[in-house]
């Protein structure tokens, strides 16, 4: 009914840069949010950045002024720019989508797949 492709991810050098996007498809009503998790080895998942349909984002404070998301209605897309990354961004990202189909009003979670992100010299 609905897919979250992600793309993105890769190894880059603690410092560098990557930018994740995420596509959601299917029959889609409405998105209400979308938002990166990520899930570390032995460590739970946990939010990165999410941005609402109005607008409103909030990030986890380790990634504040590093990491940035945007999206792009139009296209059911989001974005997530990761500048001056560390080791520790190190985990598996994954893209979250709160959204409403067509066949039914409820508010539901969908997941993508997951993307590797490893920052290593």
């Amino acid at each position: 009914q609905v897919q979250l492709v992600e793309s993105g991810g890769g190894l880059v050098q603690p410092g560098g840069s990557l930018r994740l996007s995420c596509a959601a498809s299917g029959i889609i009503y409405s998105i209400n949010a979308m938002g990166w998790y990520r899930q570390a080895p032995g460590k739970q998942r946990e939010l990165v950045a999410v941005i609402t349909s109005g607008g409103r984002i909030n990030y986890a404070d380790s990634v504040k002024g590093r990491f940035t998301i945007s999206r792009d209605s139009a296209k059911n897309t989001v974005y997530l720019q990761m500048n001056n990354l560390k080791p520790e961004d190190t985990a598996v990202y994954y893209c979250n989508a709160d959204l409403r189909l067509i066949t039914t009003p409820t508010l539901t979670a969908y997941w993508g797949q997951g993307t590797q992100v490893t920052v290593s010299s």
